[in-house]
């Protein structure tokens, strides 16, 4: 069965960390991109962060840059997150996916994680 899930949410302050991670199973997650997505209530979808397969290249959203690094560790078949300096814009849920090639087409996607920034 194809599955992705993310762990790693919570409740953080303003200007604190998380780390977000997505495991994948029932494929080889290195085969495809990874990305990461967020959805505030009333906001658009937002990709905010894309690591290519295997790994050699990343891209982040302009509200994101500086701030958040995505990776990937392929002998785990995983894919992570790390967002520092988060702000209460940041809150959102946030879901990983694979990604097929270099296009943004989904293969799969995991269930997402909440993120609450707040003091």
């Amino acid at each position: 069965q194809v599955q992705l899930e993310e762990s790693g949410g919570g409740l953080v302050q303003p200007g604190g960390s998380l780390r977000l991670s997505c495991a994948a199973s029932g494929f080889t997650f290195s085969r495809f991109a990874g990305g990461w997505y967020r959805q505030a209530p009333g906001k658009e979808r937002e990709l905010v962060a894309r690591i290519s397969s295997p790994g050699g290249s990343t891209n982040y959203a302009d509200s994101v840059k500086g701030r958040f690094t995505i990776s990937r560790d392929n002998a785990e078949n995983t894919v992570y997150l790390q967002m520092n300096s988060l702000k209460p814009e940041d809150t959102a849920v946030y879901w990983c996916v694979a990604l097929i090639g270099s296009s943004n087409l989904m293969y799969s996607r995991g269930q997402g994680t909440q993120v609450t920034v707040s003091s």
